[in-house]
């Protein structure tokens, strides 16, 4: 799992079948610390956040298995959101 702060929305007016009606976020990955780490990411919201969240998320396989059909493309799904890290 990683640590990520949600910086935008994602407007798709044309999806594929097993994504229609997933919100989709821009991520910035953190580091534990909270500094920005790596590239901004697109991610499903599974959990419904927004802007300015702290949450966590997964990568690959794991992503597609939050909706219902599992064979769809999605690589990134926001999983929760953080209230506290502690280092």
């Amino acid at each position: 799992m990683h640590i990520a702060k949600v910086i935008g929305t994602v407007v798709a007016t044309r999806k594929i079948e097993q994504l229609k009606g997933a919100k989709l976020l821009i991520l910035q990955p953190l580091t534990p610390e909270g500094e920005p780490k790596g590239s901004p990411v697109v991610a499903l919201d599974t959990v419904r956040v927004g802007p300015g969240d702290i949450v966590f998320f997964v990568r690959g396989r794991e992503a597609a298995h939050t909706v219902a059909d599992k064979f769809n493309p999605a690589d990134a799904a926001v999983m929760g959101i953080v209230d506290r890290v502690d280092l």
